[in-house]
């Protein structure tokens, strides 16, 4: 399987995050890269395909804000990281705010999301080695993977949460259907719902998005993820939340697994874009299913029963000790 990957998405590195109401070491390091790279071993260089498929998906002004908040982050005398403290709780407009307190609370969500000085080229990078592996894949390669870092599916179209901030998967679902796919289908299966991929497409009859993922009533994002989120206009049922409790194991894991299979066969898919996140794993330090490594290629030998070309897009993923053992697995069941 050819697999893409660029150092310079190495240059994202903020110092800390608020987590459960304390400053912490920020979980999303470089260390996760070195750990998968030196279990999966070889990667391609990607292609630079520009800002313009990134566009079709991201506002330029969110593109924009993205560039240049940590050098205004800098310019008004604060140290550190670029990170926001205040959110608009009621619908966001658009507004011409100076500030750059004021651009951090309009582009994100939450406080687990600093722009640190290379955010802007890490996370560039990311959507290249998604592009790049689409090539791959619709140049008739049956998968590729997409080393991406940081992770992209909680990032929606003009905000960052959840350590994402450009969206890799919809960069490159939404590629494919400029391409001339007809219908793809984006398959997450993160233990955190990709809420940022919910909302991109949420309105659309052509990307069909399931998710396997903890309940969002006990998990983060808390405000998406239920079950009765379905997609609305002309998006009204391509939209499939499959919400599972803590404590999930494999054998629950994939009757949840199965029916989003399912639906993405009814569905018609050409091709399948799938986030995985390595989250769900048994030791993960913040997150609470309890899938063994030997489980992934189990998961991944039935979503290569599909049938379907299959770019692969990493997402989360925090036990580091066993990340590359982890996604290894995952790759050799296709």
């Amino acid at each position: 399987m050819r697999i893409f990957h660029s150092p310079r998405q190495r240059a994202h590195a903020p110092e800390k995050e608020l987590h459960n109401g304390a400053f912490v070491p920020f979980a999303e390091h470089p260390g996760r890269v070195d750990a998968i790279l030196a279990a999966v071993g070889r990667t391609e260089e990607p292609v630079d395909h520009g800002e313009a498929p990134i566009l079709r998906v991201h506002g330029r002004a969110y593109v924009a804000f993205l560039k240049t908040a940590f050098d205004e982050w800098r310019a008004a005398g604060r140290p550190g990281d670029a990170a926001g403290y205040v959110w608009p709780i009621v619908g966001r407009r658009p507004l011409h705010l100076s500030r750059i307190d004021a651009k951090l609370g309009q582009y994100s969500y939450d406080a687990s999301t600093p722009i640190a000085a290379g955010t802007w080229q890490a996370t560039y990078w990311s959507a290249q080695s998604a592009l790049s592996g689409l090539d791959a894949v619709l140049g008739g390669e049956p998968a590729a993977f997409a080393l991406c870092r940081p992770p992209g599916h909680h990032a929606g179209a003009d905000y960052a949460g959840g350590y994402c901030y450009l969206n890799a998967a919809a960069v490159a679902a939404q590629a494919a259907i400029d391409a001339g796919r007809k219908r793809v289908a984006i398959l997450d299966v993160d233990y955190h719902h990709g809420n940022g991929t919910q909302d991109i497409f949420l309105d659309r009859g052509d990307v069909f998005f399931a998710s396997i993922h903890a309940d969002p009533r006990t998990d983060y994002p808390f405000y998406w993820g239920h079950a009765d989120e379905v997609g609305v206009g002309a998006g009204e049922g391509t939209t499939l939340n499959l919400p599972l409790p803590r404590g999930t194991g494999i054998d629950a894991f994939e009757a949840g697994l199965d029916r989003a299979l399912a639906a993405i066969a009814g569905f018609g898919a050409e091709l399948i874009v799938c986030s995985f996140g390595a989250d769900t794993f048994a030791g993960d330090p913040i997150s609470f299913f309890e899938l063994r490594t030997e489980d992934y290629a189990a998961v991944s030998r039935r979503i290569a029963a599909a049938g379907l070309p299959t770019l692969i897009i990493m997402e989360g993923g925090y036990a580091v000790d066993a990340l590359g053992a982890n996604v290894a697995s995952f790759l050799g069941g296709f």
